[in-house]
């Protein structure tokens, strides 16, 4: 795919440094990225920085942290360069200044006087008579006197752009022809008061001068798109800008109660997600499936894949809702798709402090090799490694008082003497002659085998659920095991 004009792909990603990076954000990065490597094009990195009451250095430095965790790589931008650095908004406000006074000068923008309490007054009596409550275009045709008056009064105007009295229709990439008309699109302010651009000229000053020639953001923005096509058809005019980039609005993403998920939503967070030990791939994976798909019976795949075939074209307008145990489920598929290696290799940071509970010297590199095979099928998410595997590096059991209520019922004392018998003169070099050790303690006292282990997977490992039993008793050794028991019997005895 190409431009309108025929020019190759340059899509851009223009975060703002506040706060957490959250999953929204990230759903729109993926898209971004999937567009420009699908179509060989070009991803600009862009920061918009300009609000310096909420825009902060540690912000950020976490977003560029996010993008390499998460596997994107940009040809432009921060710490890449590029042919139209700078790429920090703030770095970039003489531009700005100077694309202000040339919409000005050219008839395109004007100076408005209007204080917030005669813009409020005036809204509301729009209201009331059931008409656009919009800017009504008070300033736009000041005399000179006029502007005199206002001046010697001490008012400080913004800057308004002219918006075009006729209707604007765009094709967008994902909803298809939009049409709004002048009425619902009134003039808006590009600078404020106090000389500062705002939101609504810098982001297509920039587009046009980076060349951008599609734009993929959330449908948030969607009412904004007019205002930003009369702009650029003015910066075209003055010769800013070679093109008008093409509209393609992402769906909302949706949290509980079908609300639109915010950055301030828990569950939004991806630090979040990473604390927890989601896999990049993982979480990729099912942000994609946030309105689009790689097929109608596919829902899992990697981000190649992704990149082969993805089209904005084919992205679902209707909002996705996000959905934490199908993302979960996704999370865990990708984890069994590790080879063992790279498994055990990102499980490291929780075998380690501070989120491991047993002293460092207490963790056994070969029981962990041993047992990660079979800890890599039962996990969610990477963290959930540490409450698997803590029974092999710990002195004594992390007893879970719930879990030993209900597996330690009345005659579980003699069941545990007697598979500790059977144990004892089992074949330790294999889970089989465990489980059939079991088994048979098991059958001594008319149970079947699962009710007869749970007693032994509490003694052992001190909760009712875990890695399978047998295999974890076989890297754990006979020693521990049996002297578990024996404390298990004691406790039970008290």
């Amino acid at each position: 795919m190409a431009s309108a004009s025929g020019s190759p792909v340059r899509v851009r990603f223009c975060p703002s440094p506040t706060g957490n990076p959250h999953v929204g954000l990230v759903r729109t990065a993926l898209f971004n990225w999937a567009f420009a490597r699908h179509h060989e094009g070009t991803l600009v990195f862009r920061i918009e920085d300009t609000d310096a009451a909420r825009d902060s250095e540690e912000s950020y430095n976490q977003l560029l942290d996010a993008m390499r965790w998460l596997g994107f790589d940009w040809d432009e931008g921060p710490e890449v360069g590029g042919p139209h650095a700078p790429y920090r908004q703030s770095q970039r406000m003489d531009i700005y200044k100077d694309v202000a006074q040339k919409l000005l000068d050219g008839g395109y923008a004007y100076y408005c006087y209007c204080s917030q309490d005669e813009l409020d007054t005036r809204r509301e009596a729009a209201r009331a008579a059931g008409k656009p409550s919009g800017y009504d275009g008070h300033c736009r045709e000041l005399s000179a006197a006029q502007v005199e008056e206002f001046t010697a009064q001490g008012r400080e105007p913004i800057v308004r752009f002219r918006m075009p009295d006729e209707a604007i229709t765009f094709d967008d990439l994902v909803r298809g022809e939009i049409t709004y008309l002048p009425e619902n699109v009134p003039d808006y302010g590009i600078v404020r008061a106090n000389g500062a651009p705002l939101y609504t000229l810098v982001n297509p000053v920039d587009d046009a001068l980076m060349d951008i020639t599609h734009v993929l953001r959330g449908e948030d923005l969607l009412s904004s798109t007019p205002r930003q096509i009369a702009l650029y058809k003015a910066l075209m005019e003055l010769g800013i800008a070679k093109q008008i980039p093409a509209f393609g609005h992402l769906p909302y993403v949706m949290g509980e109660g079908n609300k639109k998920l915010s950055k301030r939503d828990p569950q939004s967070s991806l630090n979040l997600y990473r604390e927890r030990g989601f896999l990049p791939e993982g979480l990729l994976n099912y942000l994609s499936l946030l309105g689009w798909s790689l097929s109608a019976d596919q829902d899992i795949f990697s981000v190649a894949e992704m990149v082969a075939a993805f089209e904005i074209s084919d992205v679902n307008p209707n909002p996705a809702r996000f959905d934490l145990k199908k993302c979960e489920a996704i999370n865990a598929d990708h984890i069994r798709l590790l080879d063992v290696k790279d498994f055990t290799e990102r499980c490291d940071p929780w075998l380690k402090a501070p989120f491991a509970p047993w002293a460092p010297e207490d963790f056994d590199e070969a029981k962990w090799q041993a047992i990660a095979p079979h800890a890599q099928t039962r996990l969610k998410v990477l963290s959930e490694i540490t409450d698997n595997v803590d029974f092999l590096f710990l002195p004594e059991p992390a007893y879970d008082e719930a879990s030993w209520t209900k597996a330690m019922k009345e005659g579980s004392d003699a069941l545990l003497r007697t598979a500790r018998e059977k144990l004892e003169s089992a074949d330790w070099t294999s889970a089989e002659s465990l489980k059939e050790a079991v088994l048979a303690a098991g059958e001594a006292h008319g149970l079947k085998l699962g009710k007869a282990q749970a007693p032994v997977r509490v003694a052992v490992t001190g909760r009712t659920v875990g890695l399978p039993l047998f295999e974890s008793l076989e890297v754990l050794g006979k020693e521990k095991t049996l002297t578990r028991i024996d404390a298990a019997l004691e406790r039970l005895a008290a």
